[in-house]
């Protein structure tokens, strides 16, 4: 699941909606958004995007929280490394290979460590 989708279901759920009933009114599959709320399909489109907020009526800072949370949510990430370290490419090629592995709690403190370091 994907931050989009986690916060999604969690808006849906709160509000007491079907997924079907939510899908009818914006327009899209019901396969298609139990996939965005699974991550099995990529960030929606911005239009789609407006859609979702404007059907949940959300005040301002919870609109743009859903537009931050559409960026970080795509699940099929590439990294490119050519021309960095080869300590970014290996640590690109690790989570790569062994994100799954990570406790959701240790990819939080992870995220939150890389986020910290960047600032």
């Amino acid at each position: 699941m994907t931050p989009l989708g986690a916060k999604l279901r969690a808006l849906r759920e709160e509000r007491g909606v079907s997924l079907k009933d939510m899908a009818a009114a914006l327009r899209v599959s019901s396969a298609y958004l139990s996939a965005l709320e699974h991550g099995r399909r990529g960030k929606p489109t911005w239009i789609l995007l407006q859609r979702i907020i404007t059907y949940f009526n959300v005040i301002w800072d919870e609109a743009e929280e859903l537009q931050r949370l559409a960026e970080i949510s795509d699940p099929r990430v590439t990294v490119d490394t050519g021309g960095l370290s080869p300590e970014a490419t290996e640590l690109a090629n690790r989570l790569a290979r062994d994100i799954g592995r990570l406790s959701p709690e240790d990819a939080k403190y992870l995220s939150n460590e890389v986020a910290r370091r960047l600032r």
